[in-house]
């Protein structure tokens, strides 16, 4: 006589749904991040060559002011006159009175441009403003 058992052999599986619901939520992730971390830096300027500048790092909380060709300046993608630049770089100060700001001018923007914006800065209270500049080709 058989004797029949209800023993199934049943080979060790790996679920993949949690794994590739992860790799996708890090997708998403790396996406967003890296688009808030290039807001500031595509704006259409053409930063001059020095042969010193190091590589650009966004510290926290830091303002960036860009400087476009023709003048303009451009704080967080909007551009704004230099009363409201004046006034946005007293109240940083007011809040951290070792506020970091980096001046991002065009190469072929006149040096008053900038210069005006530098005025701005230590009129503001900042001590070292820091002029962002691209390595030598």
């Amino acid at each position: 006589m058989l004797i029949k058992t209800d023993q199934t052999t049943s080979n060790p599986s790996i679920e993949m749904t949690p794994m590739i619901d992860m790799v996708f939520l890090l997708l998403i992730f790396f996406l967003v991040a890296t688009t808030f971390h290039q807001s500031e830096r595509e704006m259409q300027i053409a930063l001059p060559f020095a042969s010193s500048s190091g590589p650009i790092s966004v510290s926290l909380r830091e303002i960036i002011i860009n400087v476009r060709d023709q003048g303009e300046i451009v704080v967080a993608g909007r551009t704004i006159t230099e009363e409201d630049l004046g006034s946005l770089i007293r109240e940083a100060i007011a809040i951290n009175p070792e506020q970091k700001v980096t001046i991002r001018g065009d190469r072929n923007a006149r040096y008053a441009y900038i210069a005006a914006v530098l005025d701005l800065c230590k009129l503001g209270g900042v001590q070292e403003p820091y002029l962002d500049t691209v390595p030598t080709p």
